[in-house]
């Protein structure tokens, strides 16, 4: 079973002190190298020293030298032996270092130093020293390592557990503060220091994320408030009618009537309960579907029935310029957005008056446009009317039927399938919707 992961404290501090150890022992280590170096270095040249002055006294007339006697003198030694590199050294006229073992207990550094007379190999020289003099100090320093490395680590340890908490202390305070936000106070923000660093942009992307989700919860709560009123409407007047039938005895033909307009009312609100579960589905679609729809037998088909629909209103539909092209989506929704659109231009036509479907190629897009002859729409309201339950013309909305979803519903569509839809003024002075749709 897995632990609980450390917290970014912890691991911060934990992270700190190891860099931290590991510098220390690699400087250490280092730095013990070059001492231990240096004091070797110190010993050599101690000795040279010391030889090539006793090896000038024997020359200007001294007693000559002996190396069993030397080092006896120096030492303590019973007897010590020339090496054989010693001797081969000597006689080309090299000093010859070397590190010996007396007594398997004391090292001694020794330098072999020859005695040359006339051109010819005439002594040596030996000069030697304990390492006890390199080895105390170099002692001393590694102890001193041992107790001052742990120290330093757990002193930065407690430094860097005391940073890390004041560098994380605005990330508690940011969590705090998004903790007291809720659903019914979304318009609080968090507080942006002004330094310019990676807090202040976690806490800007905080706020951006904060004003998106104000936005959509205003945006479901008023949907859900027209959703509710657009579905009391027809409950109440089935109720009521229900109400009213079962208050006396009637005829058969009254109750027939009854259950007609009670009928309706129930088609309407199948209706307006299949259009807001499009709408929710349309809006929640995150995932292209990738098949390949032939966009021309999609006009022709909205056309056939858009012309059924304009001959109840004294509309004519017709088809305008119409090019072989094809997208990538679903064809039933491009279909159903499409139908809403010449639904939407039929409604608000006069009779007499015209709607034109067209579908060209503008770029890497196929448009699908809706343009018809009605009274037009204003640039300021052409944003408005893409939201669900939006009807510039209340009464006349009603007259028609509609709730307000046709449009939205049709954006929705564009929107899943990484198109647009849009609305301008048409040639005629009415409006023209454009669908636009990336190609096949």
């Amino acid at each position: 079973m897995r632990g609980r992961p450390f917290s970014i404290h912890t691991r911060l501090t934990l992270w700190y002190s190891g860099m931290l150890l590991a510098t220390l022992l690699s400087v250490s280590s280092l730095s013990y190298s070059v001492l231990a170096w240096n004091l070797s270095y110190d010993v050599d040249r101690s000795l040279l020293t010391v030889a090539e002055v006793l090896r000038d006294t024997g020359a200007r007339g001294g007693d000559p030298f002996r190396p069993e006697r030397d080092l006896r003198d120096v030492l303590g030694t019973a007897e010590f032996d020339v090496s054989p590199r010693a001797r081969a050294n000597a006689a080309l006229g090299l000093p010859t270092f070397e590190t010996v073992s007396l007594n398997g207990s004391q090292d001694v550094r020794v330098v072999t130093l020859p005695v040359v007379r006339n051109g010819r190999l005439a002594d040596v020289v030996q000069v030697g020293m304990s390492l006890a003099v390199r080895d105390r100090p170099l002692r001393g320093y590694l102890q001193t390592l041992l107790v001052l490395v742990p120290v330093v680590v757990v002193l930065a340890a407690v430094a860097g557990a005391l940073m890390a908490r004041a560098a994380l202390r605005p990330v508690d305070q940011m969590s705090r503060a998004a903790r007291r936000i809720t659903a019914e106070a979304l318009g609080s923000r968090i507080v942006v220091r002004g330094a310019g660093d990676e807090l202040d942009r976690l806490a800007e992307t905080l706020n951006d994320m904060l004003e998106r989700l104000e936005t959509a919860f205003a945006a479901m709560r008023r949907f859900s408030a027209d959703a509710a009123h657009e579905l009391r409407t027809p409950l109440t007047a089935l109720k009521g009618g229900l109400e009213v039938a079962l208050r006396a005895e009637r005829s058969g033909e009254e109750y027939r009537r009854v259950l007609q307009d009670s009928l309706e009312d129930v088609e309407t609100l199948i209706r307006l309960t299949e259009d807001l579960l499009l709408l929710a589905r349309s809006s929640a679609a995150t995932e292209r579907i990738h098949e390949t729809v032939e966009l021309e037998p999609l006009v022709l088909d909205v056309l056939d029935v858009g012309a059924r629909l304009g001959a109840d209103a004294g509309v004519t539909v017709r088809l305008g310029e119409a090019t072989t092209l094809s997208a990538r989506g679903n064809a039933l929704a491009l279909r159903r957005a499409l139908l809403n659109l010449v639904e939407n231009a039929t409604k608000y036509t006069p009779a007499g008056g015209s709607v034109t479907l067209s579908l060209v190629r503008e770029g890497d897009s196929a448009v699908l446009a809706v343009e018809d002859t009605g009274p037009g729409i204003e640039p300021e309201q052409a944003a408005r009317i893409f939201e669900p339950f939006v009807r510039l013309d209340a009464a006349r909305a009603r007259d028609t039927g509609g709730v307000g979803l046709g449009l939205a519903i049709a954006r929705s569509i564009a929107t899943a399938h990484g198109g647009t839809l849009t609305v301008s003024r048409g040639a005629a002075g009415g409006s023209r919707f454009m669908l636009r749709l990336p190609l096949g």
